[in-house]
């Protein structure tokens, strides 16, 4: 990923759904929005989350993903990833304001690494530093 590709620290660069029936609702979207899907093997095949493309350009638009493994513990919604500069840091400060880390920190390989939180209101989303 070059400079020019990597999303900019404060943006929302992601969303995704985290649900305990990922193969029906990936099967709703696909008929109510018109999404095409694409299966994504998860925890070395043992069940597949989706990423969901838009009809018309085939791009990768958003995924849907089952409640399991690294989402086991996040309530079924939608989840926005926000870029930050450093994770770390991110997640520190996030202890000290009165908030909490839901998903320890993962690294995604050549894509960067992220960590769920939540907020002061109980309020939920994910922090992510580009590699």
């Amino acid at each position: 990923m070059s400079e020019q590709q990597k999303p900019e620290v404060g943006s929302l660069s992601w969303f995704d759904l985290t649900v305990p029936n990922a193969e029906e609702v990936n099967d709703f979207y696909s008929k109510v929005i018109g999404w095409k899907s694409e299966p994504v093997p998860m925890e070395k095949g043992k069940y597949n989350d989706f990423n969901m493309k838009a009809p018309e350009s085939d791009l990768t638009v958003t995924g849907v993903c089952h409640a399991q493994g690294v989402n086991k513990n996040l309530p079924a919604q939608w989840l926005l990833y926000f870029t930050v500069k450093e994770l770390d840091k991110s997640i520190e400060e996030c202890n000290a304001s009165g908030g909490k880390v839901i998903v320890e920190a993962k690294d995604m390989g050549n894509y960067g690494k992220y960590c769920v939180i939540e907020d002061p209101a109980g309020a939920v989303c994910a922090l992510f530093e580009p590699a």
